[in-house]
């Protein structure tokens, strides 16, 4: 199967105006763009046909070229990056069997993420988008916990069958847990990593479909597939000693930035 990984990036963020320009710094001190970091993550997964950075904004556009990414316009009519993907695939031909979405916010996402992803979508024929999750430590529950104390948005947590076949999505942490975990200990919750692998056919579906309103509560877009009753497969990846964690909110920059520094990439 021919597999695509587009980048969709906006500028006009309501909660971080200009997020894809901002640099972060690794353990060199070194400043890279958010959607270059991105890109560097994206080129990093083996078996992939194409990369393309997908963007309304030509700030954006001269950055990615800048940097050596393939850049698709899109409307500025996107209501997310589902949509976004869409028309980037339909603008190049729509001849890719598998679309990966990775966000342009995750450039800690490692390789592995995405293989996994795709691997588990070809294992799952009734499948018709798969996405990873992620067991939070002790550490990332209270990460994600303490976001919420302090009303930021911060990770989406996932709940999901026997089957893996997703039953929800939330900016809030579910399910609830009283429990005290210590930092290295698994937890029942599952971060959602911002990454979805799509079929062709359902990812030219998704703009007509109507909106509904858990997507417009929780402002998640996977929620779409949900509430149209389709079948999102989640795929349990590991860590491997690596951290991960989305830029958000502003307050995520030295957090990225911490975590890049231990995890000594440049």
């Amino acid at each position: 199967m021919s597999v695509l990984i587009v980048i969709p990036a906006r500028y006009a963020s309501h909660r971080y105006p200009g997020k894809p320009l901002v640099p972060l710094r690794g353990v060199t001190g070194e400043g890279r763009s958010l959607i270059r970091r991105s890109w560097e993550a994206a080129i990093a997964v083996s078996g992939i046909d194409r990369v393309v950075v997908a963007t309304d904004d030509r700030r954006i556009r001269e950055e990615a070229e800048g940097f050596g990414a393939e850049v698709v316009m899109t409307s500025e009519a996107c209501a997310n990056g589902t949509e976004r993907c869409a028309q980037a695939h339909a603008h190049l031909g729509g001849d890719y069997e598998i679309v990966v979405n990775l966000q342009g916010d995750a450039p800690l996402t490692p390789a592995w993420f995405v293989s996994d992803l795709v691997a588990g979508l070809r294992a799952a024929p009734a499948a018709e988008i798969a996405t990873p999750v992620l067991r939070c430590d002790g550490r990332a529950l209270a990460a994600l916990k303490g976001d919420r104390a302090e009303g930021r948005v911060g990770g989406t947590t996932a709940v999901f069958d026997s089957e893996h076949r997703a039953l929800y999505f939330s900016k809030e942490v579910v399910p609830y847990t009283a429990t005290v975990y210590a930092p290295a200990a698994e937890t029942p919750v599952f971060h959602h990593v911002g990454v979805y692998a799509y079929r062709a056919d359902a990812l030219a579906d998704y703009p007509g479909w109507p909106h509904g309103p858990l997507e417009a509560m929780e402002g998640l877009e996977q929620l779409r597939f949900l509430e149209n009753g389709r079948h999102v497969l989640c795929v349990e990846v590991e860590a491997r000693g690596r951290q991960f964690w989305e830029l958000n909110n502003p307050e995520d920059v030295p957090r990225l930035e911490a975590m890049m520094a231990e995890m000594g990439i440049e």
